[in-house]
């Protein structure tokens, strides 16, 4: 499957979060945007910064009308771990076959490293931004809420 771009709807899908509950990204069509980010590993350092980034600016999320979802491959036990660690107030979800990455053409860093892409998808399930930048957690974290605020402007 090719690569999710913006103007095509996002992929549906089902996924455990490390509360237990399950999600499923259509449940939140007509309800709210949707801030699905990507990310190689919890505890690692850019990691951590880009989770406690988007820990930080939870609340200009909600009130803009936005939920932050993210993803790595770790077990649901290391995201009970990270999340209640850092205080990370959002849901992580587990993709540890790779399922959902592929799903979404996440794309490998230097075709080893699981990548570190954050989608912008809006109440009507369309991919509306895509930060791609593996390094630069703030920078996934900046334009993900300047593109939110802008769907409320619409």
């Amino acid at each position: 499957m090719s690569a999710v771009g913006v103007g095509d709807p996002a992929p549906d899908f089902t996924r455990q979060a490390h509360t237990g509950e399950m999600v499923t990204l259509g449940s939140y069509r007509g309800r709210s945007a949707v801030v699905l980010f990507f990310y190689p590993k919890d505890g690692t350092p850019v990691c951590t910064k880009e989770a406690c980034g988007f820990r930080d600016s939870h609340e200009a999320f909600a009130a803009a009308g936005a939920v932050v979802i993210g993803v790595s491959a770790d077990s649901p036990e290391s995201h009970r771990r990270f999340a209640a660690e850092r205080g990370l107030p959002y849901l992580l979800l587990s993709d540890a076959d790779g399922s959902l990455r592929s799903l979404f053409g996440v794309p490998k860093t230097m075709a080893v490293f699981p990548g570190r892409v954050t989608y912008v998808i809006d109440k009507g399930g369309i991919v509306r931004h895509i930060t791609n930048v593996q390094l630069s957690a703030g920078r996934h974290i900046d334009e993900a809420l300047d593109t939110v605020k802008q769907l409320v402007n619409q």
